[in-house]
């Protein structure tokens, strides 16, 4: 009996074993991937002539999508860094904050993109006078995501910048507190070589 007992716990214990290790794998299989993609862009500001801007963008999405299939991206967001020397210009001009809201396009090699992502939150902030600014993009609940649709063959698809990306945005009038609207035009900076302005990885497109 003893034995039949130590048989049966052996069997019930081994069995909870493969079952953790089968929803760990299960879990690593699924698992969400980030794509990062970065490129100056020539952005257009109040009062002052086009500059450079150093944009990110970044994304989160399954690590392989089926031939056909869809998926929406999470987390779609970014950063926009503006130079000190770009940030001395729009203090001369009376600025010292901003806030609005982005549209960003994406671009599919193979695939394609059902639309811009839209309404992307740029957060009120009042600047310090001095130094590079940091201007953070995020999705949030009144953000548009578009859908992504897999190429019909296997392999991998490689997701970009679109051009231009556009922002709705007010800046700060510091001298009498008021805000400013500005309809704000980044398109991608003409180099050579060529800046490289896809997501990576790329996706990983299954049979």
């Amino acid at each position: 009996m003893t034995r039949l007992k130590n048989l049966s716990l052996k069997a019930v214990t081994t069995a909870a074993v493969v079952s953790t290790l089968g929803m760990l794998t299960a879990g690593v299989a699924a698992a969400d991937t980030t794509y990062n993609a970065a490129a100056i862009h020539r952005c257009t500001f109040p009062g002052i002539p086009q500059q450079d801007v150093a944009i990110t963008a970044f994304l989160t999405g399954p690590d392989s999508i089926p031939v056909n299939g869809t998926a929406v991206p999470t987390n779609v967001g970014g950063t926009a860094t503006i130079s000190a020397a770009v940030h001395s210009l729009l203090t001369a001009v009376g600025y010292d904050g901003i806030r609005g809201k982005a549209t960003v396009p994406v671009t599919a090699a193979r695939g394609s993109v059902s639309g811009p992502a839209t309404n992307l939150d740029i957060p009120e902030t009042i600047y310090p006078a001095g130094g590079p600014i940091t201007v953070n993009i995020n999705q949030d609940a009144s953000s548009t995501v578009p859908t992504y649709t897999a190429p019909a063959t296997a392999g991998t698809d490689t997701l970009s910048l679109g051009s231009p990306i556009t922002a709705a945005l007010q800046f700060h009038k510091a001298s009498n507190n008021t805000w400013a609207n500005w309809n704000m035009s980044c398109t991608l900076k003409t180099t050579s070589p060529a800046q490289n302005k896809a997501f990576s990885p790329d996706f990983v497109i299954t049979p």
